[in-house]
């Protein structure tokens, strides 16, 4: 190939401009570059919430690419034919990514770079979606963490390379291949009635997600160590969902908290924690991919939860009719906005896994159907972490009182009220969207009665701690 052939730079997980190591070795090579997103085989498999907001994103970056005289090329297909299928049409003599870790996405990967360089094709990956590779990060004896504060230790020290400057141009080729329509993929066909309801709560794009980080340094991250945990209160950076499919790097967020540290703000090194507890989470990812589908620990198949989705008390946890207030707000919460408060993730977690018994499987499959900053590694490690099954896991023991957790982080039952209509003279709008949210089929309105508990709290957690201390591990 040419050194004037293009550059394709496959789009994934990574919808910006600003410090996009691909596409800024795509442009700094002097060659035309064909941005491209697949509807491949792993976002053909995403649940549909974030199926739907991987939709919005892909929009709002193809306008922003538009507005530096580019665009976005889309196809949908397995990657490596739709890949194959274009350098063969634009004569590309390189393909650029940015690297995924989770099981699938390294499948594919390593399958689409063995094939292009096979074809002679210039296959490049790149860095991007993390601050430090999973594979980076050691222990003193080579092995990889298994416990978040040895792991915090070893990376907070690190120095972490300055964020690439926004790409503000890029060569176009002379002629451009055929592109799919977004509008024909309808990646919102799953979410029905929901996708324009969660629409109106979502924040898409790289813009959104600069503007968001900003109000949050200027106003929320001196107090974040405790505002966090106050469920109606506005204490996250909700930084989630555009770390999600890269419309802001973490490296943006690393430097923009550690400009915050060094100015005295007593919430940055906490909220700088939990930016590093995402890439504790790809580090175990990438090292027990098992994670996100079986027991990390394996003594833990053995354990007697319940694996049967049918069942009346899992139904009601989907449907945030459990009778538990702050349970259920927090489901509808998901149900409404596509995302939910980290507080109250935890609540519903150990609601699920422990007063009902259920498999935390159940918890993170729903997850990933619901939420729009659906990530694979935060989720299962949430998931497993809460449910005890996992690495640097929460004592078993700890079963969270939604009721006592309610009194201290939404004391004035404002949460609640925000989410929850029933009972109520003149619900908000947050609470009554949820009815326009949901699957007609589930028939559910306003004007019922709100539900008695499914299980009395004080019984379900005698029975989870009965279960947990008779173990046979």
């Amino acid at each position: 190939m040419s050194d004037t052939s293009p550059v394709i730079v496959w789009i994934r997980r990574d919808l910006r401009l600003s410090d996009h190591a691909a596409l800024t070795a795509a442009a700094d090579s002097g060659r035309p570059v064909i941005p491209v997103f697949l509807l491949d085989e792993v976002a053909e498999a995403l649940g549909a919430a974030p199926k739907f907001r991987f939709g919005l994103g892909v929009e709002t970056f193809a306008d922003a690419l538009k507005g530096i005289g580019s665009r976005l090329i889309l196809r949908r297909g397995k990657a490596l034919d739709c890949l194959l299928a274009l350098v063969k049409e634009t004569g590309a003599g390189a393909v650029y990514w940015q690297r995924a870790y989770d099981p699938d996405s390294k499948d594919r990967d390593t399958k689409v770079k063995a094939a292009l360089k096979d074809d002679g094709v210039d296959a490049q990956s790149f860095t991007g979606h993390l601050l430090f590779e999973p594979w980076t990060v050691e222990t003193k004896t080579g092995g990889f963490y298994k416990v978040y504060t040895p792991f915090w230790n070893a990376v907070k020290g690190t120095d972490v390379d300055a964020p690439l400057t926004a790409v503000s141009t890029l060569k176009t080729p002379s002629r451009w291949p055929d592109s799919d329509s977004l509008e024909d993929w309808a990646l919102d066909a799953a979410m029905r009635r929901g996708a324009r309801i969660v629409a109106k709560y979502a924040s898409v794009g790289e813009e959104a997600a600069r503007g968001r980080l900003g109000a949050f340094i200027a106003n929320g991250i001196a107090g974040y160590s405790d505002g966090r945990n106050m469920v109606a209160e506005e204490g996250c950076s909700r930084m989630s969902e555009p770390l999600t499919y890269g419309e802001i790097s973490p490296r943006i967020c690393w430097h923009a908290g550690m400009r915050a540290r060094e100015e005295g703000k007593a919430g940055a090194e906490t909220w700088l924690k939990e930016l590093v507890w995402r890439e504790f989470a790809y580090h175990l990812l990438h090292h027990t991919p098992h994670i996100v589908t079986d027991n990390w620990r394996e003594e833990w198949r053995s354990f007697p939860w319940n694996e049967d989705e049918r069942r009346s008390e899992v139904i009601a946890w989907k449907r945030g009719r459990t009778g538990v207030a702050f349970v259920d707000a927090a489901m509808r919460e998901m149900y409404v906005t596509g995302t939910m408060h980290n507080r109250a993730r935890m609540i519903v977690a150990s609601y699920l896994t422990k007063h009902l018994m259920c498999h935390w499987r159940i918890g993170q499959k729903w997850f990933e159907d619901c939420l729009i900053d659906w990530d694979p590694a935060s989720n299962a490690l949430g998931w497993q972490w809460t449910a005890g099954s996992g690495p640097d896991a929460s004592p078993y023991f700890r079963v969270f009182n939604p009721d006592t957790q309610a009194e201290k982080f939404d004391p004035k039952g404002e949460y609640r009220r925000r989410w929850i209509a029933e009972g109520q003279e003149n619900p908000p709008e947050t609470a009554t969207d949820y009815f326009k949210a949901v699957p007609e089929s589930w028939s559910l309105e306003a004007a019922r009665d709100y539900p008695d508990p499914v299980v009395e709290l004080d019984e379900g957690r005698k029975r989870a701690l009965d279960a947990y201390e008779n173990r046979d591990f």
